[in-house]
């Protein structure tokens, strides 16, 4: 099949199980080959990892992290890795980048951007392209997030922004950090955009410029509080010494400890199988299954632990059967 043969790839996904972090790197560009024969051992690697063979859902939280161009993720991921790493956390990290419409590859590079220690087997950095895709999430990070979740402690998938095309990451990710810029229009347009349904945690960066951060801060809080949400708020500067990085953290894992996993990535599963199915067959073949509603009922009556791609295999039987 290629420069990875079904044993390779098994045996992959049996050192993910493991938690062998050293196999990361060839697991993620297992599942970015393209091509039949790359499937097929994409499909080997991740049935080995899937909650119906392991008995559980992979231990690592998966936090997505995204906001407007500019805010200061970049600098915040790397002090969010530091303070990790002093928490003993091993921390993967998917940057999605926009795509080159030329190459197809990522345009930003986040491993250039983002201050980690190259020689720390403990951290893993992979920027990622979109390939044209809304969404802010690259075809193959869903399966990577949930196979870099099977290793690592934490894994951070970093989209390019936020907005009302973009709120994949909302079905991908365990918990949801949304970063706001203050002084910048950020704020307001944030809340006119419709998606303030998606964060478990806002975080008005830059805190360090005082008064405009925290009348972001303030608006922020009012907008939450006028939905009805317990969405936390916090303040972060991540300029030495940085503030507000260590709470962001213990909202972060606050949250993950109070999902019911199971359901969280079963729903998240099937979500995923929708989207993969939509992309490729559209809106008509959505209607030939009679419509979203019907094939979200029929995702929702398979068994909770099967595996994204498995779901996406039974979408496409209803569809050739409709």
């Amino acid at each position: 099949m290629g420069p990875t043969s079904i044993e390779q790839a098994v045996e992959l996904g049996k050192r993910l199980a493991a938690r062998d972090r050293s196999a990361a790197p060839a697991a993620l560009n297992l599942l970015e080959e393209r091509g039949a024969a790359s499937a097929e051992g994409a499909d080997a690697m991740l049935r080995e990892i899937a909650p119906a063979n392991v008995g559980s859902e992979a231990p690592g939280v998966i936090v997505g992290i995204t906001g407007p161009p500019g805010a200061g993720k970049s600098t915040l991921l790397s002090e969010l890795i530091a303070r990790w790493r002093a928490r003993d956390k091993s921390v993967a990290v998917l940057a999605i980048d926009p795509s080159s419409k030329r190459s197809g590859g990522s345009l930003l590079g986040d491993r250039a951007r983002m201050a980690v220690d190259s020689r720390d087997a403990d951290v893993l950095v992979r920027s990622t392209a979109t390939a044209t895709r809304l969404g802010g999430l690259a075809p193959a990070t869903r399966e990577a997030a949930i196979a870099l979740a099977s290793a690592f402690d934490v894994v951070i998938v970093e989209t390019v922004g936020v907005g009302q095309s973009e709120t994949d990451i909302a079905e991908l990710a365990d918990t949801i950090v949304v970063i706001v810029q203050p002084a910048s229009g950020d704020v307001l347009q944030f809340i006119k955009s419709g998606v303030m349904e998606i964060p478990d945690v806002l975080v008005v960066t830059k805190s360090d410029l005082g008064v405009v951060a925290k009348r972001a801060a303030r608006d922020l809080e009012a907008a939450v509080k006028s939905l009805g949400s317990n969405t936390a708020v916090l303040q972060v500067s991540s300029l030495p010494p940085a503030v507000g990085v260590d709470e962001l953290i213990d909202a972060v894992e606050e949250h993950f400890s109070a999902l019911d996993l199971t359901k969280h990535r079963a729903r998240a599963r099937r979500l995923a199988a929708l989207d993969s199915f939509t992309f490729e067959h559209g809106e008509r073949g959505v209607r030939a299954l009679g419509g979203r509603r019907a094939a979200e009922k029929l995702l929702a009556q398979q068994d909770e632990q099967l595996g994204h791609r498995e779901l996406r295999q039974m979408l496409d039987r209803a569809l050739a059967n409709a």
